[in-house]
């Protein structure tokens, strides 16, 4: 199957089994045209290389593992932004080191998710780059999971000793790399990703965009989560295509730097998550906007979390005067179990929207409405169909038989892009991986925890199984309310609200936490922003609101990817752990009590697992 689409690229891929064989024929067919370009603050060129010069970068890291006996080993990789990462990263596929990608850390940041990705993964190496090595050697050595790793900059080691690397019998299902999963609803877990997968998968994704070799990238997104390191890195290589790359943080402070770098470059293929292009609208000013030319930008990816109609239609009507057209965007849905993408629509094409009434929703049921404009109704985005090597079903969770066509179930996805589980984990990967569904014969299934229906094989996603808050029978989607929060007062920040249930007096109760702009803390009018959200709550969901807390600018917990962690954030509000700049709650000592009663209940509990 993984032929199709290899045969599909019409050029060097279809030559290949791993990325080693690609990086080689891609440094032997064209040696001298450039690869990755990366962006000083998201400005200004930096760094540069060419495929022979990434592939001998590539061959030295590769000589140098394998000097160390790390061959079958992890490597912990912690880079800053930069193209060390890629180099780094391509060079454990070469000397047969499985790569472990993690978010860097920052001065006086929790490492307790470091500390579980290093202890699950049994990292023997870490590699990173010698000016960030002795930035963190002050916080990690002190903890002796990361004193007892072998610690190697890549960027010290001399590219001449590219010839001693050994070249391995790599096969494709021979494992690439563990993508620790984002934590949103649980602790990391490591996805085992093959070189097949990455192969396959990368195919598709080029098969699904339309590139070509005209194609040209331009990436904001970290290189440690799934989109950034197989859409961001990976694909322009697969598609050998030059690829220009900018810090995250870069991009969050100003988004203008993405939206310039498109236009100065010329780029054909970029992206994000849904906030991103609400971060475009909402902070760019029209006399910024001159000079930009978005008129090569062909395909505008969105993906990651739910994709609003609203956002598209405004970052569209926003940009179309500087060329961008409606028809680039590209709403399309993957995680990283099933390494990326799972579903693409036509990339030539505008978005497939549904209007769909709001109440049978709840109740997990489809019921169609033409009239946009009137109450009870939302609209949906479409992420695409799925790829034609691959079966995607609808599946009710708990019966796990197929949904009929107006149901909304559990998305189910079988096919050869689907990761071989999670590293040590058996227990888990017996939940999600390998199931089968009556009449499809012994083909192995992922359940995915995500929530969706199929119209007319046009995929969309409406939520999280274990995100899903009930209340009096009736189903909510938090990030339904969380939307309806953001919007109901300026003084609260994008995308950093969350919304999640409690059980008080044997009823489950609403509860909101939600970040205020740094901007507005000195003068936040509390009454009129609680007032807002529970009033807007009230009308758009028919829900009453328990408690609404306003905290502090960034202490929401998210995940890597931005994602916000609801279970964290409410074992914060039950522990009294929140940054809470100002809070409402409908009976202020009964919320008291229960809060307290919940600290002692926890209390307890973490005394009984200490064996006290």
């Amino acid at each position: 199957m993984m032929n199709r689409f290899l045969n599909s690229s019409l050029g060097v891929a279809s030559k290949c089994s791993t990325f080693i064989d690609l990086l080689e024929l891609r440094a032997h067919e064209q040696p001298n045209s450039i690869a990755y370009t990366f962006l000083d603050h998201g400005e200004t060129e930096d760094s540069r290389l060419s495929y022979l010069e990434l592939s001998e970068c590539v061959k030295a890291i590769a000589a140098r593992l394998q000097s160390i006996k790390a061959t079958g080993e992890r490597a912990l990789l912690l880079y800053p932004p930069g193209l060390d990462f890629v180099a780094a990263f391509l060079g454990c596929l070469y000397a047969g080191v499985t790569a472990v990608p993690a978010y860097p850390p920052r001065k006086n940041q929790n490492l307790s998710r470091l500390q579980t990705i290093v202890a699950d993964s049994k990292a023997s190496v870490l590699l990173t780059t010698d000016a960030y090595l002795n930035r963190i050697n002050q916080w990690l050595a002190q903890e002796s999971q990361f004193a007892d790793l072998h610690w190697l900059a890549t960027d010290t080691i001399d590219v001449a000793h590219y010839t001693d690397w050994q070249p391995l019998d790599i096969k494709s299902d021979q494992l690439a790399f563990l993508q620790y999963t984002s934590g949103s609803t649980g602790e990391p877990k490591g996805v085992m990703v093959t070189q097949g997968n990455l192969m396959h998968n990368s195919a598709a994704i080029h098969w699904c965009f339309g590139h070509d070799a005209d194609s040209r990238g331009v990436i904001w997104l970290p290189p440690y989560h799934d989109m950034g390191l197989i859409g961001g890195v990976l694909q322009p290589l697969y598609g050998g295509f030059p690829v220009v790359l900018m810090a995250p943080v870069d991009f969050l402070q100003k988004p203008m730097r993405w939206l310039q770098a498109i236009s100065h470059h010329g780029a054909t293929t970029s992206g994000g998550p849904n906030f991103a292009y609400d971060l475009c609208v909402r902070r760019l000013k029209p006399e910024q906007l001159t000079d930009l030319d978005l008129s090569s930008w062909q395909v505008a990816f969105t993906g990651a979390e739910p994709v609003r109609a609203e956002t598209l239609d405004q970052f569209a009507q926003t940009f179309e005067p500087f060329g961008f057209r409606r028809e680039a965007f590209y709403p399309c849905y993957g995680m990283a179990e099933t390494t990326l993408i799972v579903s693409g629509g036509d990339h030539k094409t505008a978005p497939v929207l549904k209007t769909i009434e709001t109440d049978p929703l709840e109740c997990h049921q489809v019921v169609d409405c033409q009239h946009q404009n009137r109450e009870g109704v939302q609209t949906v985005t479409g992420c695409g169909q799925s790829l034609p090597d691959q079966i995607v079903a609808i599946v009710n969770p708990d019966t796990r038989l197929p949904c009929s066509p107006d149901q909304v179930g559990e998305v189910w996805v079988a096919g050869p892009s689907i990761a071989q589980g999670y590293w040590n984990k058996p227990q888990e990967t017996h939940a999600a991986f390998g199931h089968r569904l009556p009449d499809m014969g012994n083909i192995p299934f992922l359940r995915t925890g995500d929530l969706g229906f199929l119209d007319n094989d046009e995929l969309f996603i409406t939520g999280r199984i274990k995100d899903i808050i009930i209340i009096r029978g009736q189903n909510y989607y938090p990030q339904d309310i969380e939307l309806t929060v953001e919007n109901s007062h300026p003084a609260l920040r994008l995308n950093s609200g969350a919304v999640f249930s409690v059980t008080d007096k044997g009823q489950e109760r609403l509860v909101v936490v939600h970040e205020v702009e740094r901007t507005s803390l000195r003068k936040l009018d509390v009454p009129t922003v609680t007032g807002n959200i529970r009033q807007a709550v009230a009308a758009n969901h028919n829900l009453q609101t328990y408690a609404t807390i306003l905290v502090k600018p960034g202490s929401i917990p998210k995940t890597s990817s931005g994602k916000i962690r609801r279970r964290a954030c409410k074992a914060a509000f039950l522990t009294g752990e929140l940054k809470v700049v100002e809070d409402w709650s409908e009976n202020p000592r009964r919320k008291a009590e229960f809060l307290n009663l919940q600290a002692e209940v926890t209390s307890v509990i973490e005394k009984l697992s200490a064996g006290k």
